[in-house]
């Protein structure tokens, strides 16, 4: 992959569409993750007005120190970058209070990690109003079109998506030459909705290099290992579950008969 000409590219796009929309900046949330520092660190070096939020909800000391660790490295580097905290754990413990518990705590747990997703979307938005920012979106192309590992309308609310035409191995490649902090670099992929330390893998079953792996297989299954055979059968089971994230919103056309 030639890295720097790809951060050129991604870099005049931003600000290209910045300037098409006449909007003054970007707001990203930053995680503590490789997305989003890739993300932040594409929006800073466009040079625009780039604010980074931080969102912990009960998150994992981890995560919130390389956040924040990310942040302050890129307010050195950049005079573009300036960044908040908004800790929203009080908010979400009064919303999870007001509603019913569900025998089913399992299910009640996932759609509560959905939720705090959805908070941190709202607060991005706000932010984005009162400044009249863009929200970049921090997904990469195995989570956006693979295996739909995003929150609808959570971190998949955004107005454009910077790295989503990228693997997740080419967003590790892009963060050693945008200079992502060693921590970031070094650390297993999380959602961090859970507020515990479970990664990504954890919870998919498999690692983003197998899932490239799986999104590029083109081949003979007779020919394959019984893990990779088990991998594809995530794949395929996941992008099948998730197409409702990754195709446009259905629109119920009226014949137009109807309307006469």
């Amino acid at each position: 992959m030639k890295a720097q000409k790809t951060i050129d590219y991604i870099t005049e796009w931003l600000k290209d569409y910045l300037n098409k929309s006449q909007q003054n900046g970007f707001v990203i949330g930053v995680s503590g993750g490789i997305d989003s520092a890739v993300t932040s660190a594409l929006c800073a070096n466009t040079g625009k007005p780039t604010l980074c939020v931080e969102l912990p909800i009960h998150q994992h000391k981890s995560q919130v120190s390389r956040a924040r660790k990310h942040i302050e490295h890129l307010e050195g580097r950049f005079a573009n970058v300036s960044s908040i905290k908004v800790d929203l754990s009080t908010t979400f413990d009064t919303f999870k209070a007001s509603l019913p518990e569900l025998e089913d705590q399992e299910l009640q747990d996932f759609a509560l990690a959905n939720s705090r997703a959805r908070l941190r979307m709202t607060s991005l938005y706000y932010f984005a109003g009162i400044h009249g920012y863009l929200v970049a979106g921090t997904g990469n192309k195995v989570e956006d079109f693979g295996v739909g590992f995003y929150t609808k309308y959570g971190d998949g609310g955004v107005d454009l998506s910077p790295i989503a035409d990228l693997m997740k191995s080419e967003v590790f490649e892009l963060a050693k030459s945008l200079s992502v902090i060693d921590d970031i670099q070094e650390a297993e992929p999380t959602d961090g909705l859970f507020g515990d330390s479970r990664t990504d893998e954890d919870q998919i079953g498999a690692s983003y290099d197998e899932l490239e792996w799986a999104m590029g297989f083109d081949g003979d299954i007779s020919e394959i290992s019984d893990r990779q055979e088990e991998v594809l059968k995530i794949y395929k089971r996941l992008n099948s579950a998730n197409q409702h994230k990754m195709q446009p919103i259905p629109v119920c056309e009226i014949p137009e008969d109807f309307k006469e």
